[in-house]
């Protein structure tokens, strides 16, 4: 069962969830009354709060398949999407003065019957998880590659694969054969083929018994949402990053981008002047940091930010995690994500796009091309107010191993992307903002 094969048995789970906390309040509520009349009149005002909760269960990070249930950062988490869910709701319910259902009461027992419903749900899902064994896995290989992917599947036991058998050489094909005949293994990941014409013969034999063979670039993409940078070569990005197949998409992302920029920007406006008080009132020095980043195909142009440092600190250095030099008020702005507001103008502009890797400083750019291959082919795409490495959980500083973790997050939404990919990652921004969790 694949991850989001599981994800999408949880998204069922909770959306019948949802539908029988309304029928328990209709029970409740209206005893005497005809089930199929309220059921009527109840379900159509109710869908939208349906949509709210899975939204916000969703930007929570409650489909994490490496979130244990019974764990208190389950708790905690669950409680926080149902806070916000729940002030939606009611806000939804306060604001369509048509409805003609009594929201308070019956907005009250749904949640309670929800939140029970949920968890039991959620527990029970995890104990079925838990007797049934993981999918079958062995690796060919032991070098980096098999080091690596087992790292990923160690970070990753929600994804529900079990490794039986690792294979150090074409001598040991024979065990493979044996497991893969008892059933045990369903996948094997071929970090190393040994360079021998049996071993190629061997795996064309497993791929004819209906067993799933993965080479280590694929699987490893599959599991962890990361390209592997030291297997990228130039056939890899001819054979991925064909821009003529997205003209569609890139039309409409534009659009999206558009209008999206100009509604943040005109509802924002009101807020600018106070923002601007508190960082003058905090620090001497402009109101907004400016400074020279690197756009699509290399292309320079001045990003726009509300000032979070010291003046005189501001351009010195690359802000590290607990920088001493960044204000109070401006540490809320980060971690707000409200920084970052100013840049509806950089999209407008058309410099930038709302989802996209983040721009990097020229000066670092070209110290970083000379030690990490392909860096600049993050430049394929325009840059981004959020992408796929800042909703990673991952801070990553400017250190070259951290950075290359950064670009196996990049070139994964570049081969990736689309208009779903873009609003998962809107989502959980979104999330980022209301938690804090900013950098």
């Amino acid at each position: 069962m694949t991850s989001g094969f599981k994800k999408i048995i949880l998204l069922l789970g909770d959306s019948v969830s949802l539908f029988l906390a309304l029928v328990l309040v209709l029970t409740v509520r209206y005893p005497q009354a005809a089930f199929s009349d309220q059921l009527q009149k109840h379900f159509w005002p109710f869908l939208l709060v349906f949509v709210f909760w899975l939204i916000s269960i969703y930007i929570s990070g409650l489909y994490d398949l490496n979130l244990r249930a019974r764990s208190r950062r389950f708790l905690k988490t669950a409680m926080s999407a149902a806070a916000v869910a729940s002030l939606i709701s009611i806000t939804y319910f306060y604001l369509n003065v048509a409805s003609s259902v009594a929201p308070r009461t019956n907005l009250a027992l749904f949640i309670v019957f929800f939140l029970g419903l949920f968890f039991i749900w959620r527990y029970l899902y995890q104990a079925i998880q838990h007797a049934v064994p993981g999918v079958g896995l062995a690796i060919m290989g032991n070098n980096e590659k098999s080091r690596a992917l087992q790292s990923e599947l160690n970070k990753n036991p929600g994804a529900g694969y079990k490794l039986e058998l690792q294979i150090n050489g074409e001598e040991e094909l024979e065990k493979l054969k044996n497991q893969t005949e008892g059933e045990k293994v369903k996948i094997v990941v071929v970090c190393d083929d040994f360079g021998s014409a049996r071993t190629t013969d061997f795996l064309l034999n497993l791929l004819q018994n209906r067993i799933s063979v993965y080479s280590y670039p694929d699987f490893y993409e599959l599991l962890s949402g990361k390209i592997p940078v030291e297997e990228v070569s130039a056939s890899w990005f001819l054979e991925n990053l064909r821009e003529n197949q997205r003209r569609y998409f890139n039309f409409l992302k534009r659009i999206i981008d558009f209008i999206g920029a100009l509604t943040v920007l005109i509802i924002s406006l009101i807020f600018w002047p106070l923002i601007a008080l508190v960082i003058k009132l905090e620090s001497r020095g402009p109101v907004f940091f400016r400074q020279k980043r690197l756009g699509r195909q290399g292309k320079l142009f001045t990003i726009i930010k509300f000032r979070t440092m010291r003046e005189d600190n501001n351009d010195r250095a690359l802000t590290v995690d607990g920088d001493k030099r960044i204000t109070t008020f401006g540490n809320f702005l980060r971690k707000t994500r409200l920084d970052e507001i100013p840049q509806m103008i950089n999209i407008l502009a058309g410099e930038m796009s709302f989802i996209g890797p983040r721009p990097e400083r020229p000066e670092l750019a070209k110290d970083l091309e000379t030690i990490i291959p392909f860096y600049n082919t993050r430049l394929i795409i325009k840059p981004g107010l959020s992408g796929w490495d800042q909703i990673s959980g991952e801070y990553h500083s400017p250190a070259k191993e951290d950075t290359l973790k950064k670009l196996q997050n990049d070139l994964f939404y570049i081969k990736n992307r689309s208009l779903f990919l873009d609003i998962t990652i809107a989502l959980k921004t979104i999330a980022t903002m209301l938690s804090s969790r900013g950098k």
